[in-house]
């Protein structure tokens, strides 16, 4: 499974750009509290299965995986959500979705520091191709642009919001890779959306941002169903999953799927079409994340490495 492990991810990774259109549609009425809440809300329901059936299991867990799983829920999958969200308020869906490329930075980082990852000079190699071919394909060529008629908005919040949500997502493939190596990847996306939930709904409470019930349209209740499941609960099940055989470090790059799958989705409800150097970054991104999977399961590190979080 280590072979197949950074593909899960990237099919996962893909899954999460899917969501734009609809968020996009949300932000025009409701909160980004709200927006995230309902969500959560649905992911629970089809979590709640899993808590019930694995609560001997999450009772083994020790303080630092506790810890872990609190960050991850708060922060990766509350906090992170919600800013991210936000950001389409001051700038478009694009230049939030090309900020999340900095990830890999934070989270090569900290696999390196918290989970003593060793990267060899290979790694580097594949890494730095994968974020060319990143490259390529958000700006279509060598200078950064973005789609056709579209502007880069400099505005501070709205960048800053996206910047928060890259830390925040960083961190968490890293912890996550931390609390899979005490339990089950379902077992993991269950309590980061129940914990999540919790959390939200303090957050909405103290925001003020629960709207009026008759001002939520049907179709804001399908968008938010649909963002649920196909970017929440089903990619979350598939990315813990491929986490458990993949290096934190190989992982955050197989998530380079998520601007890939933006482009083509921009292109299919956008009708921003494709340049050949956008196809070619594809290419480029898909080799890298294929070499990637071979060191990943020739790399023994992946698996052996001891956690830098404290003793066990």
């Amino acid at each position: 499974m280590q072979r197949f492990g950074p593909y899960i991810v990237f099919i996962a990774a893909m899954l999460w750009a899917t969501d734009a259109p609809f968020r996009v549609h949300l932000t025009q009425t409701l909160s980004s509290n709200f927006i995230v809440l309902g969500e959560h809300f649905v992911d629970v329901i089809f979590v709640l299965p899993f808590l019930v059936l694995g609560f001997s299991e999450i009772r083994t867990l020790r303080l630092q995986q506790w810890l872990a799983v609190i960050v991850i829920a708060v922060g990766g999958s509350a906090l992170a959500s919600v800013a991210f969200t936000e950001a389409f308020h001051y700038v478009n869906p694009s230049v939030a979705i090309l900020l999340q490329k900095l990830q890999p930075l934070i989270a090569v980082s900290l696999a390196a520091g918290m989970l003593k990852e060793r990267l060899s000079r290979f790694f580097w190699l594949w890494a730095l191709l994968a974020l060319f071919g990143a490259y390529l394909i958000s700006f279509g060529g060598l200078v950064p642009r973005l789609y056709p008629g579209e502007t880069l908005n400099p505005n501070v919040i709205g960048v800053s919001l996206a910047l928060v949500a890259a830390l925040l997502w960083g961190a968490s493939t890293v912890l996550g890779k931390f609390v899979l190596n005490k339990t089950d990847f379902k077992i993991m996306t269950a309590l980061r959306f129940a914990l999540a939930f919790i959390f939200l709904i303090f957050l909405n409470w103290y925001g003020r941002s629960f709207p009026a019930w008759n001002t939520v349209t049907p179709t804001d209740y399908l968008y938010i169903f649909i963002i649920a499941v196909a970017s929440g609960v089903v990619s979350l099940f598939i990315y813990y999953r491929g986490l458990s055989y993949t290096k934190a470090s190989v992982a955050t790059l197989a998530e380079l799927g998520f601007p890939m799958a933006a482009v083509i989705v921009n292109w299919y409800f956008l009708k921003a079409a494709l340049s050949p150097v956008q196809l070619l970054g594809m290419a480029v991104l898909l080799f890298a994340v294929m070499r990637l999977a071979r060191y990943n399961s020739d790399e023994p590190a992946a698996f052996n490495a001891r956690p830098a979080l404290g003793a066990e």
